[in-house]
């Protein structure tokens, strides 16, 4: 489990999972099938308006905790329960133990609890002599390893059978089979003792009811079941955010929670338990039975006017089930006990700064659980507002304090790349990096990284500037800073293009980087200087502000609202911001336009650019109107593994992330990849030279330009 190390400590760690044989091929035969199974489940349903509902129960939930509470309690306390509020780990782990003690229970079983695993209530039980047993199978198998869960759902998923029934063997003292189904009855012969003898069972909750003190458990085991109702003393441990008003609210968030999971209809066992039952085990025929709900920071999140919206987090474990960087190294290495993107989050507020600190930068910023979250988290932001606060906090690290101070300068930055064309020439060849220096090469050979271009496309473009007598659109081109100083021949292409299409286009030379790798960076205060200037250099009467870098559009477009706050204004700008294949698309070009080559061209689509910009269909369409044979890739939508400046961070995931995409693009037999973003361009290119593939990697301006017609 991770702790508190350095990024160097952490990457290898990272090393290890990615030589982990069968954690990958666990990983990845998961990632293949979720999305399918995914898709099913939610088949006849509307998945945005089923989210929103999601979002808006837990957030009108969220505005009268303190009520819910109250309610829950009295309710609760009708009916025999007795209800407890604790503020931190430290208080639930002792109400727990006090509880058991006074009843003089010395067994304990218990169901899967995240809650408690977030306390590490087993660890604090064990200490105080209890005999703990966990229930679920794969939380049973953990703890027999001594581990933490790898997945919130699937908590064993990183284990094969061969290693479960070694464990087993061991367990039991004899030699058990590798067939799943024998170990699974092999657990159940084992575990139901456990049950009968137990005094205590303890469980978590998915729901409480305000309005009838009731809880729900969502399981696929039945073991919360028996755990339960068996033992003579029922302890509920639940973060306060699981309070709901009514049941209906909990129906609304159970549609969604295991189609989202695991692309299940529903679960095997949903149990909604009202009031202490009757037992025959208890000493007066019925089970003590006890609610704790834990705080630890949730009130106060609650009131956070951006963070509020992680207590929406409904524990279904998908915004791992989409995440490259989860699939590459599972969630030992990408959480510390909540995991994937809501566990670098929660890590920060739970468990602090020093845990979450390295740990918050292994994001790639892809969108994806974004894109797939049940109740509509913008998690890619709070990462990034994890990373801003950690810098606040604890000083900021050198690197991105240099990259800071020189970009909030347009001209010195400029400047620095300029005298980049004239620093690289001892190690570059022909356009690239052919002689990394012996501190980068071990780990980022993984490419061919391409040099500076001799002259950027801010020099170029008065030369180049299409000539149009009576425009039908007049544009902005922000270039970013990758096109305009290592790829200026995108621009040039776009020049083409538009031009031709009597499109008038204005270069303003006051813009800069777009500012978006100080965001993921945590350099807030930067990037929003930044996003002044380049409104003020893209003032102007123009009918759209047009940019090739998909990362640049969605940044430009979503980002500046979030950095400068959600003016007129800014709204005004980022109504104009439009990625060049949704503006060329909006000319209505006929394929007339453009010589009908018929050659076989597939797509990456920018992750920023499908989930940022809700962008799919214009650019395969544009390669149909342009003449191109478009061979659909299954992993179109798959993040590179570029990120910016996550593959120098982090370039064993991002090199195996690669790999796994170009060996998906092969597999098309396509002549050309097209892709809509610089820094894609520069990781699927550099890796398809480094690793001769047969392929081309271009810009899509580039293939629209060289089969537009003159005429």
């Amino acid at each position: 489990m991770h702790t508190a190390k350095t990024l160097r400590d952490y990457n290898k760690d990272i090393r290890a999972a990615l030589d982990n044989a069968f954690l990958r091929e666990a990983m990845d035969k998961f990632a293949t099938a979720y999305p399918t199974g995914r898709a099913n489940a939610f088949r006849e349903y509307d998945v945005a308006a089923l989210i929103a509902k999601v979002a808006e129960v837990k957030d009108q939930g969220l505005k009268r905790l303190d009520g819910l509470f109250a309610q829950f309690k009295a309710e609760a306390e009708k009916r025999g329960v007795h209800v407890h509020l604790a503020k931190d780990a430290a208080e639930a782990n002792a109400l727990v133990t006090r509880i058991g003690k006074e009843a003089g229970c010395r067994t304990v079983v218990k169901s899967k609890s995240m809650t408690a695993e977030e306390t590490l209530l087993n660890h604090a039980l064990e200490a105080e002599g209890f005999e703990v047993t966990e229930t679920d199978l794969g939380e049973w198998i953990i703890q027999l390893r001594h581990e933490g869960p790898s997945h919130m759902v699937m908590p064993a998923i990183h284990l094969s059978r061969y290693q479960v029934a070694d464990l087993f063997s061991q367990v039991t003292r004899q030699t058990q089979p590798t067939d799943i189904q024998r170990l699974v009855k092999v657990a159940r012969r084992e575990l139901r003792p456990k049950y009968a003898a137990a005094d205590m069972g303890i469980s978590g909750a998915n729901f409480a009811i305000a309005e009838t003190g009731t809880i729900g458990i969502v399981t696929n085991e039945g073991n919360a079941r028996l755990v339960s109702t068996l033992p003579r003393v029922h302890v509920v441990l639940t973060g306060i955010d699981k309070l709901c008003a009514t049941l209906e609210d909990a129906l609304h968030i159970l549609r969604v929670l295991p189609k989202n999971a695991t692309g299940q209809a529903i679960t095997s066992y949903v149990t909604w338990i009202t009031g202490a039952n009757p037992c025959a085990a208890a000493p007066n025929g019925t089970k003590e039975m006890h609610v704790i709900f834990l705080d630890n920071g949730r009130s106060a999140l609650a009131k956070d006017p951006l963070f509020k919206q992680v207590l929406r987090c409904v524990r279904c474990g998908a915004c791992a089930n989409v995440c490259p960087v989860y699939r590459m190294v599972g969630g030992h290495a990408m959480g510390h006990i909540y995991i994937g993107a809501i566990g670098l989050i929660l890590t920060y507020f739970f468990h602090g700064k020093d845990k979450a600190k390295t740990l918050a930068q292994n994001c790639i910023n892809c969108q994806a659980c974004k894109n797939i979250c049940a109740a509509g988290i913008d998690l890619p932001l709070l990462i990034q507002e994890i990373r801003a606060r950690i810098n606040e906090e604890d000083g900021r690290p050198m690197s991105s304090a240099l990259l800071s101070m020189a970009m909030k300068n347009r001209k010195f930055f400029h400047g620095l790349l300029r005298a980049a064309k004239f620093a690289q020439k001892p190690v570059a060849e022909g356009g690239y990096i052919r002689h990394l220096p012996e501190i980068f090469a071990k780990d980022h050979g993984f490419r061919a990284l391409p040099a500076i271009a001799e002259v950027p496309f801010r020099d170029r473009f008065a030369r180049l500037r299409p000539q149009v007598e009576r425009p039908v659109k007049r544009i902005a081109l922000f270039s970013g800073c990758v096109q305009d100083f290592v790829y200026p021949e995108q621009l040039e292409a776009a020049l083409q293009v538009l031009g031709r299409l009597g499109v008038a286009v204005d270069f303003p030379m006051e813009q800069s980087c777009c500012g978006l790798p100080l965001s993921t960076m945590g350099e807030k205060a930067a990037a929003q200087d930044v996003a002044r200037q380049n409104m003020a250099a893209l003032a102007g009467d123009y009918d759209a502000i047009v940019t090739l870098c998909a990362s640049c559009a969605s940044h430009l477009a979503h980002g500046y609202g979030h950095l400068l706050g959600d003016s007129p204004e800014v709204q005004a700008f980022a109504a104009k911001v439009m990625p060049f294949s949704v503006f060329v698309s909006s000319l209505n070009v006929a394929p007339e336009r453009f010589q009908q080559t018929m050659e076989r061209a597939t797509l990456h689509a920018p992750c920023h650019l499908c989930r940022g910009m809700g962008v799919t269909e214009e650019p395969r369409q544009l390669l149909k109107t342009a003449g191109y044979e478009y061979a659909p890739a299954e992993l179109e939508q798959v993040c590179c593994g570029f990120g910016g400046t996550y593959s120098a961070k982090f370039p064993g995931v991002s090199e195996n992330i690669l790999k796994l995409k170009l060996a998906d693009v092969a597999r098309t037999h396509a002549e050309t990849l097209v892709t809509e973003c610089p820094g894609c361009v520069m990781q699927l290119r550099g890796g398809a030279i480094q690793h001769g593939h047969g392929f081309e990697v271009r810009h899509m301006a580039e293939v629209l330009a060289a089969h537009l017609k003159d005429k």
